[in-house]
């Protein structure tokens, strides 16, 4: 294909995705999600169409820029990155380029800011070293050893096997046992010394000839060339002002140990390479491990030591040289499901005395936690989650070691249920879709393509290469999806006896209420005056803390007849600001901002000439917390986060308030100077953080 049709078939499907975001149209809609995963098969079948991609998209994003058409800057910066990160015998001046374009945003409100500032780090080192994303994606994914990158990764994918139909389950564990089985070690490292000789040399690099030989070493000499060449970037990449010639010439030596010495002569390797076609080398999707979820337990490791005990004891806090220093206790510090090199946790899992090995980046391991389901999945995460939070303020964490990431794509049972049941369950993902159109486009669109691809017979061409695409948008969204939207979980203190403590539990979307039919055995009926109509319904005492603008606390208190009420966690519309932040956990809780949107079906009673009649109005008001209890004997109902396995019977009274932070309230406050002999003022009360539970975006909330 010439390169005016290249560029010019790369153009048409780059603006195929733009369209796809500025429009809602139905003929588009069928295809949301394969535009973007096209555009990168395309350069991944054949990797010398990159540096045509990399300049069209350039070129739409100083476009956008100038245009102000903010809604497409943050998907062609994913679709930039992405493709930079695979791509070989990409010049020093498109990278440039695209960090100064980088740059320029930074003047841009969030999340455009954030994004930028995200690709302008990468993009500064893997400017002067090229490779080097490559190279530590790899390493980290597939969890090889190496001193000077000791980075791993693991992702979990977590699929409640009641909301989720087995023919998908199966065809997610089909395409992730197939992609594993081709990502072992030496492949894995032959890729890495491939693609770091191939992008620091260019057109100087014999590619085929390299993957020859690198397929024809034995594992120990690959080890070697792997750890050399790992050095060689990790070192070069550790220096203040890194030299991309110093660079080239490191690796030229490395190259020229593999092909011998003739490799040195670079026009007669050029000669070889405009003969073949230059080979792709994949990037291997990330190391998964599929787990039916049936106990909300699944996310904590093994249980840890109890305190008094020797393993306790020696994670005390010791002496040395004068200073307090804790001692982290060897074999707790990773999950046992974390199947990474033997020992490995021991010699990198340590909190660093010298502090982060690499900027902006304090822990070793990263957990991506990745549920598949609908708004009840997410329940139970939330349920799993403050759970874990729980635990470790009472044994020893892992929070300090592990970097906990969430995910979350929409699937919904196969069940033939009401349309209007469909959008019910999804509404968490309805409400991300609106917050980050990049997300709506790749990841919220990708339900009917999962169904429809678990359904297909699997091929008996054993010989015919499958592009798997679930996994595919899989590995894209775990990638590239480091923006959380942080939301906000909520505690619900139950009462079937008021005389006896309550129940807790916590949700995450919504809280319904219902009446029941009956009374309270215990205390029989309610004496009313004979004739007088009850009604449906049950009385209800209602007692809230408005939510004002004005951060003002304003307690309403009523009493009304109600058939029903649901406390939603999340915002109906975009002009509604209740729900999720973007904010980090540590920022002061915002009233106006997380609060329950809480509807109450209340019954109106009206006299006329045939007698008296009922109906019910619905009113709406915002608030943070609110205490309801049932004043004629009728009990409730409650059903958290739409899931029926979560139901509580017989309630006589029921509070709901933000979730605190596990032990957020108190905390030790010491004196701001050394050698003081003033001691620790215990207990001070400080107000309690709310409890916010992250799901990962590609943006954030784009205003």
């Amino acid at each position: 294909m010439e390169s005016s049709d290249v560029e010019l078939d790369l153009q048409r499907s780059v603006q195929a995705v733009l369209r796809e975001l500025s429009t809602q149209a139905p003929a588009l809609q069928n295809n949301q999600g394969m535009w973007r995963w096209s555009l990168h098969k395309k350069v991944e079948r054949d990797p010398g169409k990159s540096p045509v991609l990399v300049r069209i998209l350039l070129r739409e994003l100083e476009k956008a820029e100038s245009e102000d058409l903010r809604h497409v800057i943050i998907p062609l910066l994913h679709t930039l990155l992405y493709v930079l990160t695979k791509a070989t015998g990409i010049r020093e001046e498109l990278y440039r380029r695209t960090y100064n374009f980088c740059t320029k945003l930074l003047t841009l409100p969030a999340p455009y800011c954030t994004v930028a500032l995200d690709c302008a780090i990468r993009l500064k080192t893997e400017t002067a070293v090229p490779g080097t994303l490559y190279q530590r994606l790899v390493i980290a994914e597939q969890n090889l050893t190496s001193e000077l990158y000791p980075y791993q990764e693991r992702v979990f994918l977590f699929v409640d096997p009641e909301l989720v139909s087995p023919s998908v389950c199966s065809a997610l564990l089909l395409e992730i046992e197939a992609a594993q089985a081709q990502q072992t070690p030496e492949a894995c490292m032959r890729h890495v010394v491939s693609h770091a000789l191939q992008a620091a040399l260019g057109d100087a690099c014999h590619a085929s000839s390299l993957q020859r030989k690198l397929k024809a070493s034995p594992r120990h000499a690959l080890e070697r060339y792997f750890h050399a060449v790992v050095a060689a970037v990790e070192q070069m990449a550790g220096e203040p002002n890194p030299s991309r010639e110093v660079h080239l010439e490191r690796l030229e030596e490395i190259y020229c140990s593999l092909l011998g010495p003739a490799a040195a002569a670079r026009g007669s390797c050029c000669g070889d390479r405009l003969q073949d076609p230059q080979p792709s080398i994949p990037l291997p999707s990330p190391h998964i491990t599929f787990h039916l979820w049936t106990d909300e337990e699944q996310l904590w490791a093994d249980e840890l030591p109890v305190p008094g005990s020797p393993e306790m004891e020696r994670a005390g806090l010791q002496r040395k040289g004068g200073i307090r220093k804790r001692v982290w206790p060897p074999d707790i510090l990773m999950p046992a499901c974390w199947d990474g090199p033997q020992g490995l946790h021991r010699r990198t899992g340590m909190p660093s005395g010298d502090g982060e090995l690499l900027p902006g980046v304090s822990r070793i391991h990263t957990a991506r936690v990745l549920v598949l389901g609908d708004d009840r999945m997410l329940g139970r995460l939330a349920q799993a989650y403050h759970s874990l939070r729980k635990r470790e303020t009472q044994k020893f964490c892992l929070t300090p070691r592990l970097s906990l990431q969430l995910y979350y794509i929409p699937v919904l049972a196969p069940e033939e249920p009401p349309s209007c049941r469909h959008s019910e369950l999804r509404e968490l993902a309805t409400f991300l879709g609106r917050a980050d159109p990049w997300y709506q486009n790749t990841v919220n669109t990708l339900c009917p393509a999962i169904h429809k691809l678990a359904e297909m017979p699997p091929s008996l061409d054993t010989s015919r290469t499958v592009d798997p695409f679930i996994l595919d948008v899989i590995t894209y969204y775990v990638r590239m999806g480091t923006q959380p939207i942080y939301f906000q979980i909520y505690t619900v203190k139950i009462f079937r006896d008021l005389s006896q403590d309550p129940a807790e539990d916590i949700f995450l979307t919504e809280l319904k209420v219902k009446i029941q039919d009956s009374k309270s055995p215990k205390d029989g009926f309610s004496p009313r005056r004979k004739g007088v109509a009850e009604g449906p319904g049950a009385e209800l005492s209602i007692c809230y803390q408005k939510a004002l603008l004005s951060h003002r606390a304003q307690e309403v208190s009523s009493s009304l007849r109600a058939t029903g009420l649901v406390l939603k966690a999340l915002p109906a519309s975009d002009t509604e600001g209740s729900g999720p932040t973007h904010a980090p956990p540590s920022a002061a809780p915002v009233i106006d901002l997380r609060c329950l949107n809480v509807s109450v079906m209340e019954v109106v009673k009206s006299s006329n000439l045939a007698g008296r009649s009922f109906s019910t109005v619905t009113n709406t008001f915002r608030t943070a917390t609110i205490q309801i209890q049932s004043q004629d004997q009728r009990l409730l109902t409650l059903l958290l986060d739409k899931d029926s396995r979560r139901t509580y019977r017989d309630v006589v009274r029921f509070e709901v308030a933000p979730c605190p932070e596990p032990c957020s309230g108190t905390h030790k406050s010491k004196a701001p100077w050394l050698g003081s002999p003033r001691p620790e003022v215990e207990g001070t009360k400080a107000k309690p953080k709310p409890l916010l539970m992250p799901i990962n975006t590609f943006s954030g909330i784009v205003q």
